[in-house]
């Protein structure tokens, strides 16, 4: 006990300031593990109001004596997590990095700010002394003996062959059950390969050659190109332990010049919050790494925040998800105990205790077959946990006559208005940003590369059951280059709600997108891909078509409406070989005005009953 208080004093300079605010200078021990003593000092905190000051240097925590409690978080994998920075009932957080590195090692989540109000996080970087990703580079298929030889790389990684089995990362007893996820990369640029596809490799076995050249033994459905980097993270459901920065239930959090360059899941994560804000960092891969991967999952993810989010001047690169993820919560109705009270199931197993609602909060009623939001809302008088799964909602009236089981209930309380302005997300896994939020919503003055979509909307009424019609989006100014490579088909917008079998597939869903000014140069076709939308404009935008890489889905529409109404297509100019067609369904075509287009055209094959 002396020696761990002796060390405390060492480490930190506590000031008690006149506003009673607790103000701990951090400094370099010299030792390889500062969790003990960090989690020492806000443990000791006599004030609600902190403020951590660190001097500039190389910080480093592991997770033997860290913070340790189970924790259900969004589109992670639930459990016990070992936290190095944990903030539980602050009103006041304040950390001064001044360009500090915290260097992690094993499984750790870095932050969790859980009930916390005003917190300022500033000039500091996080990291990985070893990531949980393993790497190397294609050397040889053979597509007819299903085996493929791959270098890999080791310095900086973990991994071990033993008799036939590969196992990584080998940290804090962590062992991944198989390879998992892998995605191929380009060697020079790091990013997504041209055409690649998204895979589940379990390798049957792994046989060393020579030196750091592998053998890897197992059929895959998209073997990947000679030259290519590849690169496995585990399995589904495995490789998301924690996010860099975990905010539950807090408000008016601010990120400046704070950069991810690895986390084991996303890079800032909030959930039931009120107004975040990133700037002038981001979530990449430091600066003359060897590493291909930054985040594990998201580079940022906001599940039922309300009040402003705010992403500006940031940089996303090299995830392995989507830039960001903006949406709220669908849940089923799975039994009506009387008129004012229902049990309703979470259905995805990544939303599992996810804290959908409290007294209060106002709900949105969903009505099957129609996936629209009903007039009529309800509203929140008590919310009893029954277990990670389910929930028991009472409501201060009678429920509607036609509820169902079935039936989907969605938080109308807890939806941001969002703006991402001045960014650049390139180099990942999937899309560049995914919105689902009704309120108003403004994508501005980014530039955009991406593998999969580059904007994307889908509201799910089974699956992920993210939900979030949008009803105000404004995308303009913005750069587009070479996006939706991937193997699997996209656009650089797509709209494309994923509705249940119980939903009527022709329904409106998505409401007010405008695409404006924007310049788009890539090497495919498709550009916007719209199913049910009720107002979407796509007015004034260059569109350029390059001949640096080879079309992944050749001849397809330049844009593509299937059960949409309310479209106007005006004063947009195309560049390319030759003109393009905008293809609609017959529904649609009714509902189309399009005027005043340079090389895009509607003809009359291009309607579809």
């Amino acid at each position: 006990m002396k020696r761990i208080l002796v060390l405390f004093i060492l480490i930190f300079t506590v000031i008690i300031t006149s506003k009673g605010e607790e103000v701990i200078k951090i400094q370099p021990d010299g030792t390889n593990d500062m969790t003990r003593a960090v989690k020492q000092a806000i443990a000791s905190a006599k004030s609600k109001e902190i403020k951590l000051i660190f001097e500039q240097a190389d910080y480093y925590f592991k997770p033997d004596f860290a913070t340790e409690k189970y924790c259900s978080v969004t589109n992670h994998k639930n459990g016990s997590k070992r936290i190095a920075f944990a903030f539980d009932g602050f009103n006041k957080v304040s950390i001064e990095g001044n360009g500090a590195n915290l260097i992690f090692h094993g499984k750790m989540m870095p932050f969790q700010f859980e009930s916390c109000e005003n917190v300022t996080v500033n000039h500091l970087s996080i990291d990985w002394d070893t990531p949980f990703t393993i790497q190397g580079t294609v050397l040889k298929v053979n597509e007819k003996e299903h085996w493929m030889d791959i270098k890999m790389d080791t310095d900086g990684f973990s991994f071990s062959v033993n008799k036939g089995v590969i196992k990584f990362p080998n940290i804090h007893h962590q062992e991944y059950s198989s390879l998992g996820n892998t995605l191929t990369f380009d060697s020079l640029t790091k990013a997504v390969s041209h055409g690649a596809w998204d895979a589940n490799f379990r390798a049957e076995k792994v046989q060393r050659l020579k030196g750091n050249t592998y053998r890897f033994y197992g059929r895959m459905k998209h073997y990947p190109k000679v030259g290519n980097k590849i690169n496995f993270k585990g399995p589904h459901g495995d490789n998301r332990y924690a996010p860099a920065f975990h905010m539950i239930r807090s408000k008016n959090l601010k990120y400046d010049q704070v950069v991810v360059h690895h986390a084991l899941g996303m890079g800032f994560l909030a959930e039931r919050s009120e107004n975040v804000s990133i700037s002038n960092g981001g979530v990449y891969v430091r600066k003359g790494s060897n590493r291909l991967i930054s985040s594990t999952a998201d580079a940022t993810h906001f599940c039922n925040v309300k009040g402003k989010v705010i992403v500006e001047n940031c940089r996303f690169e090299n995830m392995l998800d989507d830039g960001t993820n903006v949406h709220g919560t669908y849940v089923e109705i799975s039994e009506i105990l009387d008129p004012k009270t229902v049990i309703v199931q979470l259905k995805h197993f990544q939303q599992l205790g996810f804290d959908f609602a409290q007294k209060g909060d106002e709900l949105w009623w969903v009505h099957q077959p129609s996936p629209d939001r009903r007039v009529e809302t309800v509203f929140v008088t008590g919310s009893e946990v029954i277990n990670e799964e389910y929930i028991q909602l009472s409501f201060a009236k009678e429920l509607p006559k036609d509820l169902s089981v079935g039936d989907l209930f969605e938080n109308k309380t807890w939806n941001p208005e969002f703006v991402m302005r001045g960014c650049t997300l390139q180099n990942h896994r999937a899309r560049n940003i995914v919105l689902k939020s009704p309120k108003k919503t403004v994508i501005e003055n980014n530039f955009f590369s991406s593998s999969m979509s580059a904007i994307f909307f889908r509201g799910e009424s089974y699956f992920w059951y993210e939900s979030g019609q949008v009803e105000d989006v404004l995308i303009q100014n913005n750069t587009f280059y070479n996006c939706a490579s991937s193997g699997n088909e996209h656009a650089v917008l797509y709209i494309t709600p994923r509705l249940g079998k119980s939903y009527d597939k022709s329904a409106t869903y998505d409401k007010n997108i405008r695409f404006i000014n924007n310049k788009i140069n890539t090497f495919d076709d498709r550009i916007v891909w719209a199913y049910n939308v009720d107002g979407l404009e796509i007015e004034g935008n260059e569109i350029t078509k390059n001949d640096l890489l080879a079309p992944v889905h050749p001849d397809r529409p330049i844009f593509d409406f299937n059960y949409c109404k309310n479209i106007v297509v005006k004063n947009n100019n195309y560049h390319g070989p030759k003109d393009q067609n905008i293809k609609t369904d017959k529904a649609s075509s009714k509902e189309i005005s399009i005027k005043k287009n340079k090389n895009i055209h509607l003809g009359k094959l291009d309607v579809v009953e």
